[in-house]
């Protein structure tokens, strides 16, 4: 009995430790909310942008974001609204004499990078200066700093400069030796979401248009280095052709990076720019302390835009700030057509696409709105195939040159594993039914004809239905929408030449078409959906933080490849989604 008292007696003293230690947690998250005040920038200061971290849309307003577990330091990351913001709110600040661009690696997608390359054009207009430097430069990192006055490496550095590759992973043999065959169903020659998992190889049509957008992709990431550091195109294409960059000097002869130097010596040069003494100390201003938390119109408009961010995979349920759930967008685009200030409204998108129900959901609250007020969408680096179902009925379309999109098509994917069950694991099924159809999608058994013939027609019916709506959206044919849909995926610039985007053009563009069709010109914008406020992101917030911390931890670069997985296992009837997920190098 005495060590039953002893036991409940430590378990509550460890309660009361938790609770206590989590209300300091809280207390002192509120505090530093509350005394987030606007930063105070000294005079003859050089603003710092280190951006090797995945970039949002915008910035989480989760405070446990971005906290690795136990550990509590807090590494605080914008998202790129307020990065954009920063970069156009130092052009004109006369306390900030310059940018440097302290960076390695890229991580945010080719869109994402070109919208904030855009921002740094624009901020040289003042006469500031950009400062480059860097340990490492993958070709991603080197598109942004080729923008900068000049370019620095370490003279031990590496410097990659080799064109891009697009690599794809394979599942047939590995699931031939499980048993595991993988029945598919869909409509499209392009639509390769399903030949990982049937082929070993790519298809010659997945082919085609893979060489058709990565050539289109890398021919305007020549062009925009050709232009900033005045290099002939061409002479660009030879060199990475023929991987005549091995080491730093290599880069320097063929000028592509304007000096090897060390860290202090970087630092040296950024305080003689700045106008501080070589031996008082550089006045560095991060980013994320730059930052403001609103940068919207100071207006007493009734006016309003309201600028819808819709990020990550498709499907049902509310979503999050990683993924769009059909009830939470729906929501957030019906909140802003039936509010009477709001006057316009702009969909961001920025996804692959998911399930077909809950992109038909989204397509159709973009058609009411479209009925009483402007709605323009704006694509990030992803907005296909359901993702461009949500786009396609807008009154117009904005993307970037390197946004990725279309891919129009449909698929299902329905695993038989009879093999595995009866042959690997000695497992067998019976029962009953009481229809011919009642066990249709059973995995244990391969689909019979009339089966697979009922589910076609329904993929089928949903590619109809696709092509159909993209027709009408975009005042074309069917026909012509098939002959261009069929899964494939075209770039943004090859987009707007079939007529698939109105312009080419950043988030900004679209917000002053919205602006200019709802003729409006003093407007504040709203936000939807609403972020959680602290307490609400608390419970959830901390459990998924330091899941994914851990697990990133643990799994380094293949976490990529796990979080692909757990997408995969999600899949949940016909998919309109884009066949892989890019990561061009």
């Amino acid at each position: 009995m005495k060590q039953f008292f002893k036991f409940v007696f430590a378990t509550i003293i460890g309660v009361l430790l938790c609770l206590i230690i989590f209300t300091f947690v809280i207390l002192g998250f509120i505090s530093s909310a509350k005394s987030d005040k606007k930063t105070q920038v000294e005079a003859n200061s050089v603003l710092r942008l280190s951006l090797d971290y995945a970039i949002k849309e915008r910035t989480s307003a989760n405070p446990l974001s971005g906290i690795p577990f136990l550990n509590l330091s807090v590494k605080k990351t914008l998202g790129l609204n307020d990065i954009l913001a920063s970069i156009k709110r130092a052009k004109t600040d006369d306390n900030i004499k310059g940018i440097y661009l302290d960076e390695s690696y890229m991580l945010s997608g080719q869109a994402t990078t070109e919208e904030i390359r855009n921002a740094l054009i624009d901020f040289k207009k003042s006469g500031k200066f950009i400062i480059s430097y860097g340990e490492v430069y993958t070709q991603g990192a080197y598109y942004l700093a080729s923008v900068a006055d000049k370019v620095y490496i370490n003279p031990k550095g590496i410097f990659e400069f080799r064109g891009f590759n697009s690599q794809y992973t394979f599942f047939k043999g590995a699931l031939e030796k499980l048993g595991v065959e993988v029945q598919v169903i869909k409509v499209g020659t392009f639509k390769s979401a399903v030949e990982p998992f049937i082929l070993d190889k790519m298809s010659d049509a997945n082919r085609l248009q893979v060489n058709s957008y990565l050539g289109s992709l890398y021919d305007y990431f020549l062009t925009g280095i050709s232009k900033s550091r005045k290099l002939n195109k061409d002479s660009l294409f030879n060199i990475a052709d023929n991987l005549q960059i091995k080491y730093p000097e290599d880069a320097l002869k063929y000028k592509l990076v304007d000096g090897l130097k060390y860290k202090d010596e970087i630092l040296d040069e950024l305080k003689q720019r700045s106008g501080i003494e070589k031996n008082d100390n550089l006045n560095l201003v991060e980013l994320a302390d730059y930052s403001e938390p609103d940068d919207t119109k100071d207006t007493n408009s009734n006016s309003r835009i309201a600028v819808i961010y819709a990020s990550g995979d498709i499907g049902g349920g509310e979503g999050d700030d990683n993924s769009i759930g059909s009830e939470g967008i729906s929501k957030a685009i019906r909140k802003a057509r039936l509010d009477k200030k709001v006057k316009a409204v702009v969909l961001r998108i920025n996804s692959p696409g998911g399930s077909s129900l809950a992109s038909d959901v989204l397509w159709r609250e973009v058609i009411m709105t479209k009925k009483v007020k402007p709605i323009i969408v704006s694509m990030g680096d992803v907005a296909a195939s359901g993702g461009y179902y949500m786009a396609c009925a807008a009154d117009s379309i904005f993307a970037q040159p390197n946004t990725i999109t279309g891919s129009i098509g449909i698929f299902a994917l329905l695993p038989n594993m009879q093999n595995l069950f009866n042959q690997k694991l000695g497992v067998t099924f019976d029962g009953v039914k009481t229809g011919k159809f009642a066990g249709l999608g059973d995995i244990s058994r391969p689909l019979n004809p009339a089966e697979r013939t009922i589910l076609q027609d329904q993929v089928n019916r949903g590619y109809l239905d696709f092509t159909t709506a993209v027709a009408r959206g975009r005042n074309k044919t069917q026909k012509y929408i098939d002959s261009i849909g069929q899964g494939r995926v075209w770039t943004g610039s090859q987009a707007l030449k079939i007529g698939l985007v109105d312009r080419l053009g950043n988030l900004q563009d679209a917000i002053n078409a919205a602006a200019s069709k709802a003729k409006i010109t003093d407007y504040k914008l709203v936000n939807y959906p609403e972020q959680k406020s602290l307490l609400e992101n608390f419970g959830s917030g901390i459990s998924t933080e330091a899941k994914t911390y851990l697990m990133k931890q643990e799994m380094g670069e293949n976490y990529r490849y796990y979080n692909d997985l757990k997408t995969i296992l999600k899949f949940s009837g016909p998919q309109m989604r884009l066949p892989y997920t890019l990561d061009i190098r």
